[in-house]
């Protein structure tokens, strides 16, 4: 890919917010993406991971924004382009699944309420 290829963001920029529609996930090439839900960080996307990709699988619009907190070098997959890597990839597909269980154990264990004893 040549640097035409990818999309430019500086520290700061908002890359997509809470409640768009969504017709592409993103890769990064280089730098860190946060992801937020208001004033909230929930994750921080580093190079070779990738964001987005819920919109591209549910239609749904973004759950939440992604906001640079670095410059940023980053990939942008089409629908088109997203179902081919998943169909034609299995490495791809399964690399997805576990990078959103992960997110979802970790979401999971920061909201755990504690047990309350005699219940």
């Amino acid at each position: 890919m040549s640097d035409s290829d990818y999309q430019i963001y500086a520290a700061g920029d908002m890359i997509f917010a809470q409640g768009q529609p969504g017709d592409v996930m993103y890769i990064v090439k280089e730098g860190e993406v946060e992801i937020r839900l208001g004033d909230q960080i929930l994750d921080t996307i580093g190079p070779e991971g990738f964001f987005g990709e819920m919109a591209l699988i549910d239609d749904a619009p973004r759950s939440a924004s992604a906001v640079a907190k670095t410059h940023c070098k980053l990939s942008a997959v089409n629908q088109k382009r997203f179902l081919f890597m998943v169909q034609q990839t299995p490495f791809f597909a399964i690399r997805l699944l576990k990078a959103m269980s992960a997110r979802i154990r970790r979401h999971n264990e920061k909201n755990a309420q504690p047990a309350t004893l005699g219940r």
